[in-house]
């Protein structure tokens, strides 16, 4: 293997030829032990049709009427507030400078990459030490389609005795630990590396010489116009979500289903993860409180993609698979987790620390896990005081 002109190539011909095709046949053998193959094609089509049709456009929905929402909460100042608001708490919580607060808001609002943006903008880089830019992933990660993922389930029909209220309160309060576990896992391995003097590197472009902390930028205009643009320019970013998440949620999610469902079910499957759930029965449940082996798909979907773990929760809420402590845990690990294993490379590489991508998804799987676990005995122990 070489690298030139920032492309990496290798022999056309090699081990890796041999041993990927090894896999893949392996894999379908495995899947045909369970399901045949024609039964196995017919079940990974029509489930990614139904996921297209009655998923992925709800989600898309959603996501521009959040969008549109996100758009006038910050054209009007309320973003700018909750920033202010939330800045003296970075230091003593997050060990960041209080401009961090507005990388919540920002990915809070949208999505995880909401926080390179930011990061792209010279003077917002002029608040941080560079020990502390490369734990703005995590804390961004960390509230990643936070916006979308608690209105999604909040259109979920609930049932009588589930408070569904209460579960995403626990459950953003756990995504909150989370991250504070995530963020200070990493600034701890960062600090060890640059210590706490160095000055954050100033490459990025030239902007205008204005405090982002003191001066929020408003578009031009009346006010109505100014709520319009807002409002139609919100929806478009929430349409470029409901874009976004389609490839994530027609493969991840027709992949997961697959490995959920039986044999026997209406879209075939080969019931692998529900066995393992079953096998790790003794850990899920005291831990995640887990009502069924099932539930654990969502977590380990929400690993690659927060929108195609929201496509298994109204199958698995209406099949009644799934309770109300189950959704205060999927709140967490879906915010906190967010997709994170196919964003962090991308992200620390934005960031100019692509070496240290390792570390980010160490620290932040053990925050998911830390989320999860909170959402979970903090929605019991309120049940309990109510």
């Amino acid at each position: 293997m070489f690298v030139k002109d920032k492309y990496r190539y290798k022999k056309a011909i090699g081990p890796e030829n041999l041993i990927a095709l090894f896999v893949f046949v392996l894999v379908f053998v495995l899947l045909g032990t369970q399901i045949s193959g024609i039964d196995l094609l017919r079940s990974m089509f029509t489930i990614a049709y139904d996921l297209l049709m009655n998923t992925v456009f709800y989600i898309m929905a959603v996501a521009v009427l959040a969008g549109a929402f996100a758009g006038v909460l910050t054209e009007f100042g309320i973003v700018a507030l909750i920033n202010r608001l939330l800045s003296p708490l970075m230091w003593p919580v997050y060990r960041l400078p209080g401009a961090a607060a507005v990388g919540i808001v920002t990915t809070f609002l949208s999505d995880n990459p909401a926080i390179l943006t930011l990061c792209d903008d010279k003077r917002y880089r002029s608040y941080f030490k560079k020990y502390q830019l490369p734990a703005l992933t995590n804390l961004g990660t960390s509230f990643g389609m936070g916006l979308i993922v608690i209105i999604f389930i909040l259109s979920l029909k609930a049932r009588p005795d589930d408070s569904m209220g209460l579960a995403i309160v626990c459950g953003v309060i756990g995504a909150m630990l989370g991250s504070v576990v995530s963020t200070r896992l990493m600034i701890r391995r960062t600090r060890k590396l640059f210590g706490t003097v160095a000055e954050s590197d100033e490459t990025r472009e030239e902007t205008p010489d204005v405090s982002i902390m003191d001066y929020r930028e408003v578009r031009v205009g009346s006010v109505p116009r100014r709520l319009m643009d807002a409002l139609m320019e919100g929806g478009a970013s929430g349409v470029k979500v409901g874009l976004s998440v389609i490839p994530g949620v027609l493969v991840i999610c027709t992949l997961v289903i697959i490995l959920t469902n039986k044999p026997d079910d209406m879209h075939a499957g080969v019931g692998l993860l529900p066995w393992i759930g079953e096998k790790l029965d003794f850990i899920l449940m005291p831990v995640f409180g887990f009502s069924t082996p099932d539930a654990l798909s969502v977590p380990l979907t929400a690993l690659g993609s927060a929108g195609a773990a929201l496509g298994l929760l109204p199958g698995l809420y209406e099949s009644g698979k799934v309770a109300a402590n189950d959704i205060a845990v999927f709140t967490a690990m879906c915010m906190c987790w967010s997709g994170y294993l196919s964003t962090h490379v991308a992200m620390m590489d934005a960031l100019e620390h692509r070496e240290l991508s390792g570390a980010a998804i160490g620290s932040h799987t053990i925050g998911g896990l830390v989320a999860g676990i909170s959402a979970n005995w903090l929605f019991r122990l309120l049940l309990l005081i109510m």
